[in-house]
């Protein structure tokens, strides 16, 4: 047992005691007057607290264990800190970093107090311990800044034990505070020691060579052809391996070339704009290599160029995960397959087809802030915003929903040539958006190659969060990346962007990415794939309780795809959680794999695809399948979605095991109960429950009825007759029924 030197000793032991058992006993906090009277310390072997995510709520990224190379020294030692108040002059804030186990900080005895430490730079900070004097915290949080203003939680407890509690981070500032809400006695806070550790890495360089996997070209590049010949006779019917691949080419004309797209390879020009690089020829997708069937054609993308397609006609027959954008086809583009076999795509935003664009056997299909020369044929579900040339609104006959404009969007960051130095173009965010965003003059801001840190295979967590520390954005380059910690983005207008499909992988059940309650970050062109231990979330967009307001410069996910399983045994809770206000998630495919390796049930466990907590969030594209519960569950206020595409799991092995109370199954699509205002356009739901083909949902689609919670143009679909919807939203629309995939439809709800 330790004494401090700034408590009297005058008191014999015995009377000491007594004077415990009846202060605890009466509950009486004893006066300003009496302040170096109080209880003895605990004893130093109290029990250590439990990580975030099993005591109290975890904010930020405080949850789970800390690194293996989490270091030992104490960061915070002979620091400068500073507390709200001290007890008296004998216990001042310095007194909890000064390394003597007799010396204390104490506040005065009332909520909140704070104690915060300097470090002197930004660092990484893995653990921190609280050595308690007997007057502890009983609800408390752990939080850093780095400028000592603005501050984030990395932990949170409301059942703090007292003694030395040790407690894992994942995070990073320059200033560590402890600020407690509510103390475990009637006395203040008091710690006789408050240890912070670190892992630091070296610091990290921006800029430098993009890695062997991005192929650049110039008009006078040997052997083109060949080239993107090599990748795509690798990559075609690749779908599940860890190649990634990015080609690009630099401003200039290209004469004569077919760039065929396999899995995981990505084709983009290098000009800010994409007349900048011209390719006379083609960028093909077509589903040779799955019989003509292209409904397996994913984790592709084409951006920035212009094309001449020698036909007059380019062939875009994709599935999910399969982006065409900032692309100007000068001539017409087919969605379908070469023989018109089934497809299920798709995505195209920020282009001009100055023909027609043919949907041909697409069951669904989304354009945003396009223009177009005209548009063919519908299956189920083919939705327009912000698209010049649209087709008229006539859902279900043709399956048209068409919105002028786009209410709020914001463009996916692009790398690009500026003479022979490499820049990430940044568009701005626009509102109520129609065509394409580069007519006339560009809006946005352009970021040297020199701000980023340019990850390549191999790097660590521990690295990337380094650069993100130190203020640099992240460019991955192609590669698979293997997670023991999640990626923190802390810092306001943050850009993450992603060449080839880059993948995250979490090995110990982390989340992948975790974003901050911060302004303007720009989450793009990223696969996160579940790892083998269950994560609670792959990707969280702010702390559980985010209140803050980012209308004018909101967070962004465009191209950012989720994976459970198909690749290998995978378990997540959660795709995506979204907790902040006011984000942008454009263009979305989150999966619970079908098909593939570790699939089954209980093999890729995954209850929810995207959750959605945060208010006046906007969808713009939201492709979300084979999730045990709810695909989407929303519970923010006055969110918005334009297109939707889900299929419920395949796999449920028979009705129990997806009954939802005295519900038959979970909704695709689910809005809250107490939610007052929610908006949705161009929604569907599929079933095609392969393994009990007699399990019947009461809905696709459940929400409360009231004014202020409006749907427009919802489908539902048997695929064949495996399973059936008994009604389209809640309890109105028809049945489907028997074999023929008719969609049931309701053009407005309520």
């Amino acid at each position: 047992m330790r004494h401090s030197s700034a408590r009297p000793r005058s008191v014999p032991g015995t009377v000491l005691g007594l004077l415990l058992f009846l202060v605890s006993a009466l509950a009486v906090p004893a006066p300003a007057s009496a302040a170096g009277h109080r209880p003895g310390p605990a004893p130093a072997a109290a029990p250590a607290a439990v990580p975030a995510s099993s005591s109290g709520s975890s904010s930020g990224s405080g949850s789970g264990s800390a690194s293996a190379d989490c270091g030992t020294d104490d960061a915070a030692k002979g620091r400068p800190a500073v507390a709200s108040s001290t007890e008296n002059a004998g216990t001042p804030a310095g007194a909890a970093v000064d390394g003597d186990p007799g010396t204390r900080w104490s506040s005065a005895f009332s909520d909140p107090q704070w104690l915060q430490v300097d470090l002197g730079a930004v660092r990484q900070v893995c653990r921190v311990s609280l050595d308690w004097e007997a007057a502890y915290g009983r609800s408390y949080r752990i939080e850093v800044s780095d400028d000592g203003a603005s501050w984030r939680t990395l932990y949170s407890t409301g059942s703090g034990t007292g003694g030395t509690e040790t407690v894992p981070l994942a995070g990073s500032g320059r200033y560590v505070r402890m600020t407690g809400l509510a103390r475990g006695t009637n006395w203040g806070y008091s710690l006789w020691a408050f240890r912070v550790n670190t892992s630091d890495v070296p610091p990290v360089q921006g800029g430098g060579d993009l890695g062997p996997d991005v192929l650049v070209f110039d008009p006078s590049t040997p052997g083109i052809q060949a080239t993107v010949d090599r990748i795509f006779h690798q990559q075609e019917a690749d779908q599940f391996g860890s190649d990634r691949y990015a080609l690009l080419f630099k401003p200039g004309t290209y004469t004569g070339l077919n760039v065929q797209l396999g899995f995981y390879t990505s084709v983009a020009g290098l000009g800010l704009r994409p007349d900048d690089t011209t390719v006379n020829g083609d960028v093909t997708v077509d589903a040779g290599w799955f019989n003509g069937n292209a409904t397996q054609n994913f984790w592709r993308s084409a951006e920035n160029l212009a094309l001449n397609p020698v036909s007059g006609t380019d062939r875009w027959a994709v599935a999910q995960a399969a982006p065409f954008r900032r692309m100007h086809v000068k001539g017409g583009l087919d969605l379908s397959p070469a023989g018109y076999g089934w497809a299920s795509g798709g995505y195209i935003a920020d282009s001009r087809i100055d023909g027609t664009v043919g949907n041909y056997s697409q069951q669904q299909w989304y354009t945003r802030d396009s223009a177009i020369g005209g548009f063919t044929n519908g299956v189920w579900n083919q939705v327009f915003s912000g698209v010049q040339g649209a087709p008229a609104q006539s859902f279900p006959n043709p399956p048209y929903t068409t919105l002028d404009t786009t209410p709020v969007s914001r463009e996916k960051p692009f790398l690009y040539l500026d003479g022979a130095d490499y820049k990430v173009f940044v568009p701005a965010r626009r509102s109520n958006a129609r065509g394409v965003s580069w007519d006339g003059a560009l809006q946005g801001e352009s970021r040297p190659l020199s701000r980023f840190y340019v990850v390549k295979p191999g790097a660590s967590a521990a690295t990337v969060n380094a650069a993100l520390a130190q203020g640099l954005d992240l460019l991955f380059t192609p590669g698979v990346y293997h997670l023991d910690r999640p990626i923190a983005i802390n810092r306001p207008d943050t850009v993450v962007l992603g060449l080839g499909l880059a993948t995250l992988v979490p090995d110990n059940g982390v989340t992948a990415v975790q974003v901050a309650d911060v302004d303007g970050v720009r989450l793009a062109g990223l696969l996160v794939d579940a790892g083998p231990v269950r994560s609670d979330a792959l990707v969280r967009v702010g702390p559980d309780g985010a209140k803050g307001g980012h209308a004018a410069d909101p967070t962004t996910l465009q191209d950012v795809f989720v994976r459970v399983g198909g690749a290998g045994a995978g378990a997540t809770t959660t795709g995506i959680v979204v907790n902040s206000n006011d984000v942008i998630v454009d263009h979305t495919w989150i999966w619970r794999a079908d098909h593939g390796t570790g699939v089954g049930w209980d093999v890729n466990p995954a209850d929810y695809g995207l959750v959605v907590r945060g208010a006046d969030v906007l969808g713009t594209g939201l492709f979300v399948e084979h999730f045990k519960k709810y695909d989407v569950e929303w519970s923010g206020e006055r969110g918005r979605t334009i297109f939707f595409q889900n299929e419920k799991a395949y796999d449920a092995p028979n009705q129990a095991a997806i009954q939802n109370g005295s519900t038959l199954g979970f909704a695709a699509y689910k809005v809250d109960d107490n939610v007052t205002a929610h908006e949705g356009w161009g929604l569907g739901s599929y079933c095609y429950f392969n393994v009990d083909p007699t399990i019947r949902m009461d809905h696709g689609f459940e929400a409360p009825t009231r004014a202020g919670v409006r749907f427009h143009d919802l489908l539902v679909v048997s695929l064949g007759g495996k399973g059936q919807y008994n009604h389209v939203i809640d309890g109105t629309g028809a049945a489907t029924s028997g074999s023929s995939t008719t969609p049931s439809t309701v053009v407005a709800y309520p």
